[in-house]
């Protein structure tokens, strides 16, 4: 008879999870084309505010425009950090339960099921897994720290891992 197979973990929403979530998560570009449409806004503004006679207060506000789109670039993952800790769920505690169905995430605020079968990729990153699955027609990723996973249910992610990529 197979005992089925059950993991759970327990851990807290605080800074430094949200921070591990959005390094090992996130693909923000911060290459120089990423800065482009920022540099267009400024330059666009310098040369109404220098060739035309367009009142100075609106090339003074696409220049600032494209600033804020260079500021938001480069301040991306303190902004989603800070918008994470200013929410309800900052500071609780969270149940994880991966077991054969999927990942179950209990907490006072939100409770979530990822399907096995609704995953479409597992990435795993030097801290962690990203997994990336479908929800009807919207596509997510959820990130697991290996921090709070004991070394038996990292292999059962990795097992479900190997299973993806065999299968396609």
């Amino acid at each position: 008879m197979n005992t089925p197979i059950s993991f759970t973990c327990k851990f807290t929403l605080d800074k430094a999870h949200f921070n591990e979530c959005y390094s090992q998560s996130n693909t923000v570009d911060r290459s120089a084309n990423a800065y482009f449409k920022g540099a267009i806004l400024a330059i666009f503004g310098l040369l109404i505010l220098l060739f035309t006679p367009i009142n100075g207060y609106a090339a003074w506000f696409v220049i600032a425009l494209g600033i804020l789109e260079a500021l938001a670039i480069y301040y991306n993952q303190p902004w989603w950090v800070l918008r994470q800790m200013l929410s309800r769920a900052s500071g609780s505690e969270v149940t994880l339960t991966i077991d054969e169905q999927g990942v179950l995430s209990e907490s006072f605020y939100h409770n979530s099921r990822i399907l096995w079968t609704d995953v479409s990729s597992i990435t795993e990153t030097e801290l962690g897994f990203v997994l990336n699955f479908t929800v009807g027609k919207n596509t997510s990723k959820s990130y697991l720290s290996k921090a709070y996973l004991c070394n038996s249910s990292q292999e059962y992610i990795v097992q479900k891992l190997h299973s993806l990529t065999s299968n396609t």
